[in-house]
């Protein structure tokens, strides 16, 4: 005799849901590399928007974190349109680049305090958002009809 398992399938309000967290992070995402691309213009051009900070433990060249910001930020930013898509190699994409960018965050915290508290709390939201939601509930492209089988 044998037994038939109930596969698992998804509520729609479940689905819903994991699709929006999916949307939200992929929107916080993209503003956090947006943000990120503008700082980083801002310490390649060696702005008087960020401050020098003597004695520093992590002291590093401002241009060179500008170009370390430019670069997460353009990664953010193309990572978030892989999101849009549904893809489950941007959701660990967008868990790995929101992650480096609060450690680069942390580590030129004394350059402009403020805006790196800003972008640890908005990568940190993105981690929390693209990690709660689990493949089985929002595995379908978000462009699919409602109703379409």
């Amino acid at each position: 005799m044998t037994a038939t398992h109930p596969t698992h399938v998804p509520s729609r309000a479940k689905r819903e849901w994991a699709v929006g967290l999916t949307v939200f992070g992929a929107v916080m995402l993209m503003l956090a590399g947006i943000m990120d691309i503008l700082r980083g213009i801002a310490a390649i051009a060696e702005d008087d928007v960020f401050v020098n900070t003597r004695n520093y433990v992590f002291e590093f060249d401002l241009t060179g974190w500008g170009w370390v910001h430019l670069f997460l930020g353009v990664a953010a930013v193309i990572v978030s349109a892989g999101l849009f898509q549904a893809s489950t190699w941007a959701r660990v994409a967008g868990v790995a680049i929101a992650g480096l960018v609060i450690i680069a965050n942390f580590l030129s915290l004394p350059y402009y305090p403020v805006w790196s508290v800003v972008m640890i709390a908005m990568s940190a939201v993105v981690v929390w958002a693209l990690c709660t939601v689990r493949k089985d509930d929002a595995w379908e492209p978000f462009e699919r009809p409602p109703g379409s089988p």
